[in-house]
């Protein structure tokens, strides 16, 4: 896919997509489609609540080798979390999901109480070191406690990834060095955005994109639903932050995407 500025970034992965949302209801196989075409590997579908985890593996059932499910329980949900009833069921469908979240926390919005945040982001961070998965993470505002927790992830040997990453540089060089991943969206495409630093600062080999849909679309869709297509304008600003060029990165961090993951791609 050409990017506006004249970039071209190919076989890249969308390593964040809420494709199992319903704002896809009424199009999710042409977004799949538009994604292939636009020169998709693979997509990352997101999978924030046991609810939709089971919609996310159901749309990874049908597009096998292209669309990955992930099972979690995402912190704005964190008050309804019942260990004993909830995790059997996301261990359930870590059979097939390849990774534990969105899980983690938000202090910005508080949609659920603190405690109860941290108790169910713990809970799936044990989940995953016992299934063998990574950790996709949502942080906002509460960088602390995402620290302690990352450090129990640490000890517990489990890698994950920080998603939609826009918090400080020194907990994403905390989450480097503990061998974690970085992703960035749509966001860097904005007027807004002011800290190409951060994206310099991540290594070639921990860097991950996304698109974050249907939310986050990149400039120059901006105001419209997102859809993993896209990501190639976010890979191209990514690239032109760096230095890099577009389809180099793109294989760079498909790869680092298929590793993290443990991605089995369908063949080209």
């Amino acid at each position: 896919m050409a990017s506006r500025d004249g970039h071209t970034a190919k076989n890249f992965i969308d390593s964040h997509a809420h494709l199992a949302d319903p704002a896809f209801d009424g199009d999710r196989d042409a977004v799949v489609s538009r994604a292939r075409d636009a020169g998709a590997a693979a997509i990352v579908c997101i999978g924030e609540s046991l609810e939709v985890a089971a919609l996310a593996a159901a749309s990874a059932a049908k597009h096998p080798g292209f669309v990955f499910a992930t099972a979690g329980v995402h912190p704005h949900d964190a008050a309804g979390f019942d260990e004993q009833r909830d995790i059997p069921r996301l261990r359930q469908l870590l059979v097939t999901a390849v990774a534990v979240g969105e899980c983690g926390l938000d202090y910005h919005y508080d949609n659920s109480p603190r405690e109860a945040q941290r108790a169910a982001f713990a809970a799936q961070i044990a989940l995953a070191a016992e299934t063998r998965r990574p950790v996709v993470v949502h942080t906002r505002d509460a960088e602390d406690d995402t620290r302690s927790l990352l450090r129990e992830a640490q000890a517990a040997h489990v890698l994950g990834v920080m998603h939609c990453y826009t918090g400080s540089h020194a907990l994403a060089e905390f989450a480097l060095d503990a061998g974690w991943y970085v992703s960035f969206s749509g966001i860097v495409t904005f007027k807004k955005w002011t800290d190409d630093d951060l994206i310099r600062l991540v290594p070639t080999e921990r860097l991950l994109v996304e698109s974050d849909s249907p939310y986050l679309a990149p400039v120059p869709f901006r105001g419209k639903r997102n859809e993993p297509a896209w990501v190639a304008y976010t890979l191209a600003r990514v690239a032109a932050a760096r230095g890099d060029d577009p389809s180099e990165l793109a294989r760079a961090t498909s790869a680092n995407s298929q590793r993290l993951f443990g991605l089995a791609l369908q063949a080209a």
